[in-house]
C-alpha cells in the first residue's frame, strides 16, 4: 500500500515550538504551585500543642510561672495563625495567575513573555520594563501578587520555625533543670529569708529604707521579698517608690514581687532612671541564688533564674504593661 505522506505545513516548527513551551510553562506553573509550601514547611519534630503539653507537666514546678515560654508560644501561635492566612491568598493568587497563562495560550497560543515570567527567578521578574510593558496592568498585577505573598510567606513560615525551635529549646532547658529547682525551691521555703551577703561583696542591709520610697502594699511583702527590696534600696536605691503586695493573679498578689518605679506611672524615665533600672535589674540577676530571686522583668524583657537570659515580651500596649516605668522582680 503506498501511503502519501503530506509535506510539513510552514508552521510546523512554531507549532512545535508552542507545545514545547507549553511544557516548560506548565513545568513552571508546577513549581509555582507546589514548591513554596514543601520549601518552607515547619520542621515536622516541633509541634506547638506537644510543646504545650510538656510545658502543662512543669507548670507545678515552676508554680505555673512558665512567663518565658508563654510569650515565646504567643509569637509561635500568631506566626502560624498568620501563616494560614497567607496560605489562603497565596493558594487565590496562584489560582489567578494559572488561569492568565491557560487563557493566553488557548486564545493566542503561548506568550512569549509569560514564559520568561513564570521561568524567571522571583526576584528578576520585574526588572525587564520592554517585557512588563507587554503584559496589561491587570495581568502584572496579578503576578506581582503572587511573588509578593510568595516571598511573605517564606519570612512568616521562617519566623514561626525560630519561635518553636525557641520553644522547645527552653522547655528542654526547664525540663533538666527541674529537680535542682524542686531542690531549691524546697530550700528558700525552709530559709524564709536569704542569707546574709558576704561583707566582701559589697551590699549591706544596714540602715533604713525612707519613708518616700515606701509604695503601695510596701508591708504586705512576704520576708524573703521584703528582705530582697530593702537590700536593694539600700545597696543600688530607687529613683521612685517601689510597691509590692495588691490584689491580683500574680506574685504581687502573694506578696512574692515588688515594683521598682523608675519615673511617674506611665512615663518612659530619663536616661539617669533608666541606668538605675537597669542597675536594679542587674543587681537581683547578680545575687539571684543568694536572695531567691525568681525572675525580673524590665523594658518589655522577662529574666527568669531557671535559664538565665532575657526573652522578649510581646507588646502589652502601654508603658506600665510593657515594664518600661518600673523593674519588677519576683520571689521564691
Amino acid at each position: 500500500m503506498n501511503r502519501n505522506f503530506l509535506p510539513l505545513p510552514t508552521d510546523a516548527p512554531a507549532r512545535r515550538d508552542a507545545r514545547s513551551g507549553a511544557g516548560a510553562l506548565a513545568l513552571a506553573l508546577a513549581a509555582v504551585l507546589v514548591a513554596p509550601s514543601a520549601a518552607h514547611a515547619a520542621p515536622d519534630d516541633v509541634d506547638i500543642d506537644e510543646l504545650n503539653e510538656r510545658a502543662e507537666e512543669l507548670e507545678e514546678t515552676y508554680e505555673g510561672e512558665l512567663l518565658q515560654y508563654n510569650e515565646i508560644k504567643e509569637r509561635a501561635e500568631q506566626a502560624e495563625e498568620d501563616l494560614e492566612e497567607v496560605e489562603e491568598k497565596l493558594e487565590g493568587s496562584r489560582s489567578s495567575v494559572v488561569q492568565i497563562a491557560a487563557g493566553q495560550y488557548k486564545s493566542s497560543g503561548l506568550d512569549p513573555t509569560l514564559e520568561v515570567l513564570f521561568t524567571a527567578s522571583p526576584e528578576h521578574l520585574f526588572q525587564d520594563t520592554s517585557t512588563m510593558e507587554q503584559l496589561g496592568r491587570q495581568q502584572a498585577g496579578r503576578i506581582s501578587e503572587l511573588v509578593r505573598l510568595q516571598e511573605e510567606r517564606k519570612e512568616i513560615s521562617e519566623e514561626a520555625e525560630k519561635e518553636l525551635s525557641e520553644a522547645e529549646e527552653l522547655l528542654d532547658t526547664l525540663e533538666e533543670d527541674r529537680e535542682e529547682v524542686e531542690e531549691a525551691i524546697e530550700r528558700y521555703e525552709a530559709e524564709q529569708v536569704p542569707e546574709e551577703p558576704e561583707e566582701t561583696s559589697g551590699a549591706s542591709t544596714g540602715g533604713t529604707v525612707p519613708e518616700h520610697l515606701k509604695g503601695w502594699g510596701f508591708d504586705g511583702a512576704t520576708p524573703r521579698m521584703a528582705a530582697i527590696r530593702d537590700e536593694i534600696i539600700l545597696n543600688v536605691g530607687s529613683p521612685y517608690e517601689v510597691g509590692c503586695a495588691r490584689s491580683s493573679n500574680d506574685d504581687h498578689g502573694t506578696g512574692q514581687a515588688c515594683d521598682f518605679m523608675v519615673s511617674v506611672i506611665g512615663t518612659h524615665p530619663s536616661a539617669e532612671n533608666r541606668a538605675a533600672g537597669d542597675a536594679i535589674a542587674q543587681y537581683a540577676i547578680d545575687h539571684v541564688d543568694r536572695l531567691g530571686v525568681k525572675y525580673v522583668i524590665w523594658e518589655q524583657r522577662i529574666w527568669h533564674s531557671t535559664n538565665r537570659q532575657w526573652v522578649a515580651m510581646n507588646n502589652r500596649g502601654s508603658v506600665t504593661e510593657n515594664h518600661y516605668d518600673h523593674v519588677h522582680i519576683s520571689s521564691y
